[in-house]
């Protein structure tokens, strides 16, 4: 059921965005719910049709398990990432997420079991979690799809090799494929440079 973890609310999108300087203004870190410590489980999928941007990474890390958020570990540089590039009017939290349905953008991952590192992903869970995508894209039928990581994209399409940025294929027909780095803190590229590639998807939106 690809609606598992759906929001059940359709709320209007919201269009105002501008690119900033890293200043939060919204609630704290601090202001975030306590860390579960229940056995780890998958977390929702932040997802509404019709989307301007749904994000798809990996899979969730075990930090975003036990806070229920999605890209939560606080090495990941997500959230600051977007904003550097224009995607987000200010600085988001990870507890924040759900309100970025508001501005028309959702989440979920190819793969739903949470891990330490992509590494422990297996090959017959990335071919469930292709078809599952799949499904999600054919029905929620986002405007765009970003991969947040060119393994993610590559899992899922088949293709490897490709570029950053738009690629030329349309797997689902009227939904555009982004790909981007992943924001991992594994990954060792700069800040500033996996934003500037980020920025092409913020000119499109």
């Amino acid at each position: 059921m690809i609606d598992m973890y759906q929001r059940s609310d359709n709320k209007d999108v919201n269009d105002s965005r501008q690119p900033g300087k890293l200043e939060r203004t919204g609630s704290p870190e601090s202001s975030e719910p306590p860390v579960s410590s229940e056995p780890l489980q998958p977390i929702p999928d932040h997802i509404l049709k019709e989307l301007r941007i749904l994000f798809v990474g990996y899979n969730p890390s075990i930090r975003s398990s036990r806070t229920g958020h999605h890209y939560a570990n606080p090495s990941n540089r997500f959230w600051k990432m977007i904003h550097l590039a224009g995607i987000t009017p200010r600085l988001y939290a990870s507890h924040e997420g759900d309100e970025l349905l508001e501005l028309g953008y959702g989440f979920t991952n190819i793969v739903p079991r949470p891990t330490r590192t992509a590494e422990e992903i297996t090959k017959e869970e990335y071919a469930e979690g292709r078809k599952v995508l799949l499904r999600k894209l054919e029905h929620y039928r986002p405007k765009i799809v970003c991969f947040v990581g060119k393994g993610v994209y590559e899992q899922f399409s088949g293709n490897r090799g490709r570029q950053w940025g738009f690629q030329p294929d349309e797997t689902v027909p009227g939904v555009r494929e982004f790909v981007g780095p992943s924001s991992s803190g594994l990954v060792r590229m700069k800040l500033e440079e996996m934003a500037d590639i980020y920025k092409e998807l913020a000119r499109e939106i």
